[in-house]
């Protein structure tokens, strides 16, 4: 799933209730976030995102009679939708993923991680954690025994930026399960949770 499909699904998410969120409320609402720099999220693919979940049955498209044109419909989470989008946010918190776009697909991932249970975030971010020392480990290796006959020495330079992104990354990550641990953000299982909270209507 992209970054912009999961954005989308959250926002929903938030703010569907019983009438359903307009896509001109979802579009202001990441724009707001400048989802569309940290997530590279397009505006004009947020109305495609909201047609292409709406049809996969993701979301359910509602009428609203003072809309007109486009803005007549809104849309709210559906039971298919809610699974979707806990398996994905649960799926990009916890795992590395070195692909292309990985890094803002996560970003997405991490607005909604106090739409999670505590004691879950923590166990996602550590499993994070291991994978994250796997990688320094295979950089720091290559590192220590050189990256072969043949190639330029200079070429130990991504390998030591890499080095530093891992180092990074851990230290952060450790910061957050600790953050987390000691009672900081108001997570899903917490009395007064709101932010990402499911809306009451949302069925299939």
């Amino acid at each position: 799933m992209s970054a912009t499909r999961l954005l989308v699904l959250g926002v929903v998410r938030m703010h569907g209730g019983s009438g359903g969120a307009h896509g001109y409320q979802v579009r202001r609402e990441l724009l707001s976030w400048s989802a569309d720099k940290w997530a590279n999220v397009q505006p004009g693919s947020i109305y495609h995102a909201l047609k292409k979940l709406a049809l996969e049955g993701l979301l359910r498209q509602v009428e609203t009679p003072q809309g007109r044109g486009p803005d007549r419909l809104a849309y709210t989470l559906t039971d298919a939708g809610e699974d979707a989008f806990q398996q994905e946010l649960q799926q990009r918190i916890a795992d590395v993923d070195g692909a292309a776009g990985g890094a803002y697909e996560f970003a997405a991932a991490l607005v909604f991680v106090t739409a999670l249970p505590r004691r879950l975030a923590i166990d996602l971010l550590e499993h994070r954690l291991g994978q994250l020392d796997g990688q320094r480990e295979n950089v720091a290796t290559v590192l220590d025994n050189g990256t072969g006959p043949g190639h330029p020495a200079h070429v130990d330079e991504l390998y030591r930026l890499w080095l530093a992104h891992c180092d990074a990354d851990i230290s952060w990550t450790t910061d957050l399960i600790a953050r987390l641990r000691a009672g900081e953000y108001v997570m899903a299982d917490d009395a007064g949770h709101n932010f990402g909270s499911a809306t009451p209507s949302a069925t299939s």
